[in-house]
């Protein structure tokens, strides 16, 4: 290590003198507004810079000779102007036009430097706030689902969406592919409470937009990704304000209203920006479940730019409830079961349930259930670029963030009556033999009819507030040499987190009915005893089962080397880091273990914390390294190809402390393989890429929950291995005026190589399903669109395919494949006088057109369905719903 650091401040303290030419110049659109951030750069070195605020640029070059400056821009057609390098100072100006080729839009996340996704050798996707915007997005898998070798599932509703990546074994929250915002991750570390990334912020009007990078190269910079890393960029104040209302009504009672405001505090010579965004909305979808999505959250930054750099300060504030949809039962044939009423059920959360208290122990617990998933809380960040030459560049990120988040979790179907049965039956199941029984809708005195059909149900509120500091810094020295250049990049990142995980959990008897009645019944058991079996809906008051505390350090140092020679772009860096955690496992015990003859029935059994802890710490290093490499063949076609080594660390809460250290195997990192190649190909009329890739992953710690004895828990911990290759392809065809056809296509073939499970309740260890397939992976994803944008109108109608996959690793039930279409529209025109550059758009869009229902995922908490069964428990796709938007730029 020693000379590792030694060697990179040797270089950084390399100079030499040569020839310098000043550039500089102007960056304007076709209005003459500044164009801010536009990438200018010498074709075939790195010698370059961005505009500033008032769209002006300036720098200094030791090239010589005929050379050829390239500008590109989000969102802009690229152009190159030639120039003579003499060391006289050279004045070019620039007027962008609107369109451009997606490969040529400059990339900020996983790179050191501003490159085009042309000039990358590795796999990347972009949207921009524009197309998102239109999209009107149930959840983040809506934004993402379009992108090639993803698996988006948004079955539970607007949060906590199930993210795959190329043929992966995961829960699907986020554990392989961050989020981020603005270059540093919401949640530093993966497993202390196995809550989906996506929790702790929503997407927003106030960003550029969005890059998916894929790939082994993501594991190098800042917090490191073994897959990819999925990071928006917000938008920051520049010179020409700008305001942006966009409001969004849709069925099932949503009002969403997204505002941006940026622009430049102080006078006109003022040097600092602002920027403040956000939504406040309500929501009784896209599922009703009797109780309302409902919150907002706030962002805001204030950037001060000085002559050799700038710094930002961002800050977050949310106080958001989302509800979240669960599986529930379905017929053979995995379609929706109508209930009582004759309608189809969508889903079994009860918004009577609202409010639920019940006595333990340790005090009243009041469940927070009708807040759903929520989130409360927020993040600074500090963001200082700094640079001491051309070619010598500082970046520094700090950032606190801290959460009050709860989980509420509604398993409908759940219990030793699982599956809908009528009210009859249920009493014989509970007690044989009865002599009578008594059965009421909570707060009414109506009885139900003993034909009626009602279930079992769990509810489970995961209280996890985290607590997240995290920082990252790099030294960037640029080197020149006879053909080309180096950009050398040394850097550091530090996390630590700290986050709560404990459990409650209650049973709940309903009626089987959308937004269900709850059930409180009586009886007679044979004995003659009369019993009563639930109160207020709940039969039994199982209290805590899990009280958890838990955190983890990160430490973590990178080298890298970008290289641009004259048809060569070369990418190497090597990374290595080490973990620290610590687990405080908090004792659970039932209070009927006391001989307490004062305790209540309804205290008997009521399972709460006795104050005792099982600590253990747990420690792991490794290294990771990537090669890559392009290859400009033509100015049309760039061949690539990458490599990498790299880990993941698994999930602390997988590793349950003892005495003398932790349960099952050494704690230890992950270990994955990954290669790409491909080309990129750029025309005037077509553009997209194609590539084949391997990944391999090796002694992977996979936590399967399920159900002991009417509670969830841990239920086994698999250690895995998989191997995944796969094809890939993604196109954009201009093939008539204002028109597009867009789209992408992955098959991958994936396999279980090895699976050694240990059953966490027996204590026992077995060898399944090695040979299988991936749970939850399909073989082939894709997607298709038509759009057309004249500037005025726009129009879309895309399909998302996902092909059919199987429900659990040991392959006994397999999903049919789905389709999700959507369709949308709109107008923008501008409004006040002739010489106003305000505008409005008014739009329409339709989510999942057909109404496909399809099953995104069976019950990852019964893994041991049958394909064959009466019911199955699984969770459609949400279903079809109209949106309609205002959106006002002035």
């Amino acid at each position: 290590m020693k000379k590792i650091i030694f060697t990179l401040l040797c270089l950084f303290s390399i100079s030499a003198t040569f020839s310098q030419t000043d550039i500089s110049g102007t960056v304007k659109d076709k209005a003459g507004v500044p164009i801010t951030g536009a990438n200018l750069l010498i074709v075939g070195s790195t010698s370059g810079v961005t505009s500033d605020f008032d769209g002006n640029y300036s720098f200094s070059t030791s090239l010589e000779g005929t050379q050829t400056i390239k500008i590109s821009y989000l969102g802009y057609e690229s152009q190159e102007k030639a120039v003579t390098l003499d060391g006289n100072p050279i004045t070019l100006d620039f007027v962008l036009q609107e369109g451009g080729n997606s490969l040529d839009e400059v990339v900020l996340t996983a790179s050191a430097t501003f490159r085009s996704q042309k000039e990358i050798p590795m796999s990347i996707s972009s949207l921009k706030q524009k197309e998102i915007t239109k999209l009107s997005a149930n959840s983040q898998a809506d934004i993402l689902r379009s992108i090639p070798g993803i698996t988006a599932e948004g079955g539970g509703g607007e949060t906590a969406s199930n993210v795959f990546v190329r043929g992966l074994p995961s829960g699907g929250q986020y554990v392989f592919n961050p989020l981020q915002y603005d270059g540093m991750p919401l949640m530093s570390t993966f497993g202390l409470n196995s809550s989906a990334h996506d929790v702790y912020a929503r997407p927003d009007i106030g960003f550029k937009g969005v890059e998916f990078v894929r790939g082994g190269a993501a594991v190098l910079y800042g917090a490191g990704s073994v897959a990819g890393i999925i990071n928006y960029t917000s938008k920051t104040g520049d010179s020409n304000d700008e305001n942006i209302i966009n409001v969004e009504w849709a069925n099932q009672g949503r009002l969403k209203t997204d505002f941006y405001t940026g622009g430049k505090l102080g006078g006109e010579d003022s040097n600092t920006y602002y920027a403040f965004t956000g939504f406040v909305r309500k929501d009784d979808g896209p599922i009703d479940t009797g109780l309302p999505t409902k919150g907002v959250q706030f962002r805001a930054n204030i950037k001060k730019k000085f002559e050799n750099g700038s710094f930002t300060v961002h800050g977050q504030f949310i106080n958001d409830n989302a509800q979240f949809i669960m599986p529930l039962p379905l017929d053979g044939n995995r379609k929706r079961i109508a209930g009582n009423d004759g309608d189809e059920v969508e889903q079994l959360l009860s918004g009577e349930l609202a409010n639920t208290s019940f006595l333990t122990p340790g005090g009243v617990y009041e469940s927070p259930i009708e807040d759903g998933v929520s989130t409360q809380g927020g993040y600074l960040m500090a963001d200082f670029n700094y640079n001491f030459s051309d070619d010598l560049k500082f970046k520094s990120k700090v950032k606190y963030a801290n959460y009050k988040h709860n989980f509420a979790l509604y398993v409908g179907g759940n219990g030793d009556n699982n599956n809908p049965i009528t009210l009859n039956e249920y009493v014989d199941n509970v007690a044989p033999g009865n002599l009578g029984f008594t059965a009421q809708y909570q707060g009414t005195s109506t009885a139900i009819n003993g034909s009626d059909l009602v279930v079992d149900n769990l509810h489970i509120d995961r209280l996890r507030p985290m607590t997240d500091y995290s920082g990252e810094a790099s030294l960037t020295k640029t080197l020149e040499v006879t053909n080309g250049t180096h950009n050398i990049t040394g850097g550091f990142f530090l996390a630590r987190t700290e986050a709560e995980d404990v459990n409650y959990q209650y049973r709940v008897l309903s009626e089987f009915n959308n937004n269900p009645k709850l059930v409180n019944l009586s009886y007679v058991d044979a004995g003659g005893n009369d019993v009563t079996f639930s109160t207020g809906g709940l039969y039994n008051r199982i209290g805590m089962t899990s009280n958890r505390f838990l955190s983890q350090n990160k430490s973590a140092f990178y080298l890298t080397d970008e290289m641009v020679f004259d048809k060569w772009r070369f990418d190497v860096g090597f990374r290595i880091e080490n973990t620290e955690g610590t687990f405080n496992d908090g004792n659970i015990v039932e209070s009927q273990v006391y001989d307490d003859t004062s305790l209540t029935p309804e205290l008997a059994n009521v399972n709460f914390a006795d104050g005792s802890f099982t600590r253990a710490n747990v420690s792991a290093t490794d290294w990771a390294v990537s090669l890559a490499g392009l290859y400009k063949l033509n100015d049309k076609v760039n061949l690539y190809a990458n490599f990498s080594k790299g880990f993941f660390f698994p999930q602390i809460r997988g590793f349950a402390p003892i005495a003398t250290g932790v349960t099952g195997s050494k704690y230890d990192s992950e270990r994955i393989i990954q290669f790409e190649t491909g080309a990129k190909i750029g025309t005037e009329k077509l553009k997209g890429s194609i590539a084949a890739y391997y990944v391999g992953l090796s002694d992977r710690i996979k936590i399967d929950q399920g159900f002991s004895n009417g509670t969830l828990v841990d239920l086994f911990r698999s250690d895995q291995s998989t191997r995944t290759i796969g094809l890939e392809a993604t196109y954009d065809w201009a093939f008539a005026e204002n028109f597009n056809l867009r789209g992408s296509a992955t098959y991958q073939a994936h396999e279980i190589t090895k699976n050694e499970r240990t059953d966490l309740v027996a204590n026992t260890t077995t060898t399944v399903d090695e040979g299988n397939e991936l749970a939850r992976q399909p073989n082939f994803i894709g997607a298709l669109g038509v759009y057309f944008d004249d500037s005025n109108w726009d129009a879309l109608f895309s399909l998302n395919y996902t092909g059919s996959k199987f429900a659990a690793d040991n392959n006994n039930v397999e999903l049919d494949a789905i389709t999700i279409a959507r369709l949308g529209a709109g107008y923008e025109f501008n409004v006040g006088d002739k010489d106003s550059d305000d505008t409005l758009r008014l739009g329409f869009s339709v989510f999942n057109l057909f109404n496909d229902e399809g099953v995104t995922e069976g019950d990852p908490r019964n893994i041991n369905q049958q394909g064959d069964a009466e019911f199955f428990f699984g969770r459609p796709i949400l279903p079809r719903r109209f949106f309609l938007t205002a959106t006002f730029n002035f």
